[in-house]
């Protein structure tokens, strides 16, 4: 038999029986549509994530005060001493460092006119405005005044502009934050959310302002821009090595955003997995469709096998043709499913722009194999059945 012949008989088979074929590949694309769902929403919530953490840059060293450290069998020992704007100066010495930003954070009540509210405050410098990639839409970011001794300037995030002065203007006017009088230097662009942190809802001012607004010592943090063609453990190294100069023990913790992504990237993935394996579990009601189906139909063609032993068909022609069957739905019911999803995801992208799906070729192809694999598995015993039949009883069968 030529492979059009076999095309042609493989047709008419599955056409024969309309009604069972298409509820056996309704069910390998229920299954194969709940893979390729659920592994397109992992890997969206990875990509969401993923960017949500490089939206700063990819090239920053995080130094928080403080670091754990365990002694002897269940003892361990905190330990925590201030991170100073002095050893923010120190940083701007090391070769490689391009950048560093004093960081101080907390909420505090806004007023203006006859409005109040509270609010995030952040207390950095003027280079946060690169570190952190912040567009302004009016007016202009912070003045670079010296570090400790600043004027009280205040930069807006878009929500705290529009609520406190409304359709009034902005710039220019004063703002009080904690009691201490400021005057509106510029207003943001959207930025949006950060890890539960609204940045519209933030205003800007002065990290020794800030230190003074929440009577604190110590800085939050300090983010370190490195160059690019500097690999991390060198940086890091350098930095490390200043620092406990300045503190005569590494009573800090020093967090690369290479580590950051890396383990996230490997929690996401797995999440991702495991909501792809959940889908998958779907496909079992596929793969007991098609055994279904290619029993009974093994039963009902029994004559038409004893015939086809009868032109000369060997018992391996025999259950090829009926594993190419049982493949087959497999296929198409998987062919079905993935465009269904691809469809699906292109109307979500239409109405909900902002939900994380994300349909990878990886994934599509990891579909069609795997319910040609399902196929094949659910169809063997049948095609095994079909082959062993003894060509004279098929032939006198009545049906």
């Amino acid at each position: 038999m030529s492979f059009l012949d076999s095309l042609r008989w493989l047709s008419r088979a599955l056409l024969a029986q309309r009604t069972r074929s298409l509820l056996t590949l309704l069910g390998m694309t229920i299954g194969i549509s709940a893979v390729c769902l659920l592994s397109a929403l992992g890997e969206g919530l990875r990509n969401y994530i993923m960017s949500e953490f490089t939206q700063f840059g990819s090239h920053i060293v995080a130094i928080t005060p403080g670091k754990t450290e365990t002694f002897g069998i269940g003892g361990i020992l905190n330990t925590l001493r201030p991170l100073s704007l002095q050893d923010s100066h120190a940083l701007r010495q090391v070769a490689g460092v391009r950048q560093v930003l004093p960081v101080v954070f907390g909420t505090a009540r806004l007023t203006h006119g006859g409005r109040a509210r509270y609010a995030n405050v952040a207390g950095i410098t003027a280079e946060a405005q690169q570190v952190w990639r912040l567009q302004v839409a009016q007016g202009r970011f912070l003045p670079d005044d010296p570090l400790e001794n600043p004027r009280a300037f205040v930069v807006l995030g878009s929500r705290v502009r529009q609520e406190l002065f409304g359709e009034g203007p902005a710039l220019g006017q004063y703002l009080g934050i904690g009691g201490s009088r400021y005057r509106v230097a510029g207003v943001l662009r959207s930025k949006g959310q950060f890890m539960g942190t609204d940045l519209d809802d933030t205003v800007y001012i002065p990290v020794a302002r800030g230190l003074q607004l929440f009577n604190r010592d110590s800085l939050m943090e300090l983010d370190v821009v490195y160059a690019a063609n500097l690999p991390v453990a060198e940086i890091s190294e350098r930095i490390r090595r200043v620092l406990i100069a300045r503190h005569r023990v590494e009573d800090f913790t020093l967090i690369t955003q290479d580590e950051v992504l890396s383990t996230l990237d490997k929690i996401l993935r797995m999440v991702k997995y495991a909501a792809g394996g959940l889908g998958a579990i779907s496909l079992l009601v596929g793969a007991v469709g098609i055994l279904s189906i290619m029993l009974i139909t093994t039963t009902e063609r029994t004559g038409e096998i004893g015939l086809l032993r009868a032109l000369g068909f060997s018992a391996g022609q025999i259950r090829n043709l009926f594993l190419a069957e049982a493949v087959a739905l497999a296929l198409v019911g998987g062919l079905i499913g993935v465009l269904l999803t691809s469809m699906l995801i292109g109307l979500v992208h239409l109405l909900w722009p902002a939900l994380p799906l994300s349909l990878t070729p990886g994934v599509v192809l990891l579909a069609l194999g795997l319910s040609t694999l399902i196929g094949a598995l659910a169809g063997v015993r049948p095609a095994q059945r079909a082959a062993s039949l003894n060509p004279i009883e098929a032939l006198r069968y009545q049906g």
